[in-house]
């Protein structure tokens, strides 16, 4: 058995575990032309300048990581991991790549194919947190599981899912690399769509620091509790006792009076009138009450 690539403890323990797909029996030497991208490819953009410094790095030195191609047919081969290193084997002119064959089910496919590209550091974060998405809606893996699978805490895993819960703007400033994740995670805190947004822009214009702006979400989350305290001071139900003076209110100035008190014990008499006559009626009836 040819010797394996090293890949460390994280990516390659990884796809050894994975259920679905048999041991790696050797490397090969597999023909560019019979190879097919992954039709389940994480990555969706591929750096044209990178390519070709990786071009440039192969036709000198050669691929040091060999493909991990699926067999599926006599003489064809899917991409499983290792895409990038492809594509740039076909700018250098290769014929022919080193290649680890496996055999998998589509599912194993795209677990390992996600979890390959997770494992990548230029990826940003919003492609990160859609591969976690993806291997646990599609591969039907628990965050437990995935937090296991992948070698981060269970809150890191967390952190990222919630970035696909900011507004689109948001996601796609964090693609293009214009806004860090420091700053993402800070935006994720504050609940309201419309005030992540306008935080998001506050930061492009001004340049906010991560400290700045996570200083800017602790002051907007103290003034929720007293906003939600207010709309929570609603009124209650009354005595009995309280409805009868209601009742000899609407009855002494022969209007429907309102009795409003909430849970502080405070409250409000609200005496309505139609017309300006009617009002100059109401406050003759006070008048005699003052006398």
């Amino acid at each position: 058995m040819a010797k394996r690539n090293a890949l460390g403890r994280g990516l390659g323990a990884l796809i050894d575990d994975a259920n679905t797909v048999n041991a790696v029996t050797s490397v090969d030497e597999v023909s560019i032309e019979q190879i097919e991208a992954n039709p389940w490819q994480p990555r969706t953009t591929f750096d044209e300048e990178a390519l070709a410094e990786l071009a440039k790095s192969i036709r000198e030195v050669g691929i040091i990581q060999p493909l991990t191609l699926r067999k599926i047919d006599e003489n064809r081969f899917q991409i499983i991991a290792g895409e990038r290193r492809f594509r740039a084997s076909k700018l250098a002119g290769l014929k022919k790549v080193p290649a680890y064959i496996r055999e998998s089910d589509d599912a194993g496919m795209l677990e390992m194919a996600l979890v390959e590209n997770i494992q990548r550091e230029d990826l940003d974060a919003i492609e990160v947190a859609l591969s976690y998405q993806r291997l646990i809606e599609e591969c039907q893996i628990t965050q437990e599981l995935l937090s296991e699978r992948v070698g981060k805490k269970r809150s890191t895993i967390s952190n990222y899912l919630r970035l696909l819960k900011l507004p689109a703007v948001i996601q796609k400033a964090i693609r293009e690399r214009e806004l860090s994740m420091g700053h993402a995670r800070a935006i994720i805190n504050v609940n309201d769509p419309d005030t992540q947004t306008m935080l998001f822009k506050q930061i492009l214009k001004y340049d906010f620091s991560v400290r700045k702006v996570e200083e800017i979400v602790r002051k907007l989350n103290e003034e929720e509790p007293e906003k939600a305290e207010k709309k929570e001071e609603k009124p209650l139900p009354f005595p009995r006792e309280y409805e009868e003076l209601k009742k000899h209110l609407s009855n002494h100035f022969s209007a429907s009076v309102d009795l409003k008190i909430n849970n502080k014990g405070k409250g409000r008499i609200v005496i309505p009138f139609s017309s300006a006559i009617d009002l100059e009626r109401i406050i003759g009836v006070l008048d005699k009450l003052n006398r």
